[in-house]
């Protein structure tokens, strides 16, 4: 029996909820390990649009960012650059991202930072080794160590990050801090500590140590390794 023209929209539609049912079991069945990124993110865009294909559009973004991660990281600005991206599905990455940086937080806030070590570089990865520019973090801790606080304290350039040490110590004595974890991104993916990094590192130092603040270590991180000061002889 041949399939007449008005059929057509009504079977595409069929198809891609087919489509969508065998791609959320699949996850369900087998988890994100089973999906390639393109599909990973196919099952954010189901929420954002809801009818349609997507796939064309998630294998896109893939090519337009390298891979998920780099996807969900994007600024809203470079991510509506991408045809077919609007408002919602900028929101529904965008939402993943928080989810995850929440989750990972969780792990380590109110929890001794020197013995969950490996969860503290993980949570620092997960925030800061595909953003876009370079972003400085401190790592708040008091007399035992317990991280009692997380805050980005600048926002820079692909290269650079302004850091005022005024405005280190001063955070610090409102938290009623004792020690510091030092974290910032290098966006190239090199995390090798530049020149001005030790140079503000020392300087942080020096004005800590005056206050009896003691700094634990300076994370760098990169997309796919750290460099620690502390583990390199900077500190």
């Amino acid at each position: 029996m041949p399939i007449r023209t008005s059929d057509l929209p009504e079977m595409a539609y069929r198809h891609q909820k087919d489509h969508r049912k065998r791609l959320r079991e699949r996850f369900v069945r087998a988890g994100s390990q089973a999906l390639a990124d393109y599909e990973m993110l196919e099952l954010i865009l189901f929420s954002a649009i809801p009818r349609g294909d997507v796939k064309p559009l998630a294998k896109d973004l893939i090519a337009a960012f390298g891979d998920f991660n780099s996807v969900v990281s994007a600024s809203p600005e470079r991510l509506a650059h991408v045809q077919g991206v609007g408002a919602a599905v900028i929101r529904e990455l965008k939402i993943v991202e928080a989810a995850a940086h929440k989750l990972a937080q969780t792990r380590v806030l109110g929890r001794n930072a020197i013995t969950s070590w490996d969860a503290l570089i993980n949570y620092c990865k997960t925030t800061m080794a595909y953003q876009e520019i370079e972003q400085f973090r401190i790592l708040y801790l008091d007399r035992k160590n317990i991280l009692i606080a997380d805050e980005e304290q600048g926002r820079g350039t692909v290269d650079h990050v302004p850091v005022y040490t005024r405005e280190v110590i001063k955070r610090t004595l409102e938290l009623n801090a004792s020690a510091l974890i030092l974290v910032h991104n290098h966006p190239s993916g090199d995390p090798s500590p530049s020149t001005a990094d030790i140079e503000m590192t020392n300087q942080i130092v020096k004005a800590a140590a005056t206050m009896k603040i003691v700094i634990h270590d300076h994370i760098v991180i990169g997309r796919e390794d750290i460099s620690s000061f502390r583990s390199l002889g900077l500190l």
